[in-house]
């Protein structure tokens, strides 16, 4: 599934994102639940954890590799882990070491890549910000306001003093990738700072601050190739973005958390086939992305024109996949003329958003 993905999205310049996401379950015999931190509910919920990896391109994104949290409770109880078919060999790992163990099945199969990228649970991780250095690759992770960074000879300073020294000229204005409602503004600085970094390596903190709340400002620490640009490390940054994307899909559109199981051979077998039917939406939405410009309307008298429909969204693909190949009891015409219709139509609010969204950042760019 991971060499599918990499053959139809593959692209040296990709970032590989590292998240977790939550699966909420009734009981205490489903393999790894425990009541926990759940950022899927927004609060403690009985749950499973599962910590995923996701390919980010130009082309598209999709998961390319899960890991079970198993908590300590499960880990320390073997007579547990037996019943629910959990190996003996299997132990407790933290979330950062399962994404550790992740990228080291993405290095070892050859997926092209060039940044790493996660939220502060991974970018608080001197272990795995260390493993990353060593590996050379280059990073991108958030961290917290009070995170400890080396400064100066022979000192450590946090990151949120770091950045309120810098004068307003330091800020500069630069979009992070596009969203639903437009293109994602903020205002960016960043600093570099000492360590023992590899040749022709260098550090930074880099900080985000809303356009609308300066008060409101989140950081990332960095590890890239000296001579990175601003431009770069904001773009890796706002691909994290592209999990949360993945994981909305493979919920809303294949059912990832509708696993009904128990062992932990079977939650990895649903979360696999969720994974690949996944991959097959956004690939095949890839696959249509470059026919497009060559496609007529593709419904008849009345359908838009091409130019103005928005690609087609992997809902849409399982939508006329399921209509078209699995029913196949609606005349294609018929089922095309209303994609059509439907694409036209987001288009129109997508351009409206955009219109809105961009006369609502201008509004706060400095005379």
């Amino acid at each position: 599934m991971r060499g599918y993905v990499v053959e139809h999205l593959g692209d040296p310049a990709a970032v590989l994102v590292a998240d977790e996401t939550g699966f909420l379950k009734k009981g205490i015999r489903s393999v790894g639940v425990q009541r926990q931190c759940s950022g899927t509910a927004g609060r403690t919920e009985n749950c499973q954890i599962g910590t995923f990896l996701c390919y980010a391109s130009g082309k598209g994104r999709a998961l390319i590799d899960r890991e079970l949290y198993l908590p300590m409770s499960w880990t320390e109880d073997r007579q547990r882990c037996r019943d629910a078919a959990i190996p003996d060999e299997v132990a407790f790992g933290t979330k950062p070491q399962q994404a550790r163990a992740m990228l080291e099945r993405a290095v070892a199969a050859g997926v092209p890549f060039a940044w790493f990228t996660a939220d502060e649970a991974y970018g608080q991780s001197p272990g795995l910000r260390g493993w990353l250095q060593e590996q050379d690759i280059s990073y991108v992770m958030a961290t917290r306001c009070d995170d400890q960074v080396a400064f100066g000879l022979f000192t450590t300073t946090r990151v949120d003093a770091l950045i309120a020294k810098l004068p307003a000229r330091s800020w500069t204005r630069l979009s992070c990738g596009d969203g639903a409602l437009g293109p994602r503004r903020y205002d960016w600085a960043r600093l570099p700072i000492r360590d023992t970094f590899p040749n022709e390596r260098r550090g930074w903190v880099l900080a985000r601050r809303s356009i609308s709340d300066p008060t409101d400002i989140a950081y990332y620490v960095c590890f890239g190739p000296r001579g990175t640009r601003l431009r770069e490390l904001v773009r890796v940054a706002g691909s994290r973005w592209a999990v949360e994307e993945s994981f909305q899909t493979a919920k809303n559109e294949v059912g990832l958390d509708q696993c009904q199981v128990r062992r932990y051979d079977a939650w990895y077998a649903h979360i696999t086939l969720a994974m690949t039917a996944a991959a097959f939406l956004v690939a095949t939405r890839a696959t249509e992305a470059d026919k497009e410009p060559e496609k007529g309307g593709g419904g008849g008298g009345g359908d838009p024109a091409p130019e103005t429909l928005i690609p087609l969204s992997s809902n849409e693909i399982r939508r006329l996949f399921t209509k078209l190949v699995l029913t196949g009891r609606t005349a294609a015409d018929h089922v095309l003329h209303w994609s059509n219709w439907r694409r036209h139509r987001q288009a129109q609010a997508k351009a409206s958003h955009y219109r809105k969204r961009l006369k609502t950042s201008e509004s706060h760019d400095p005379p």
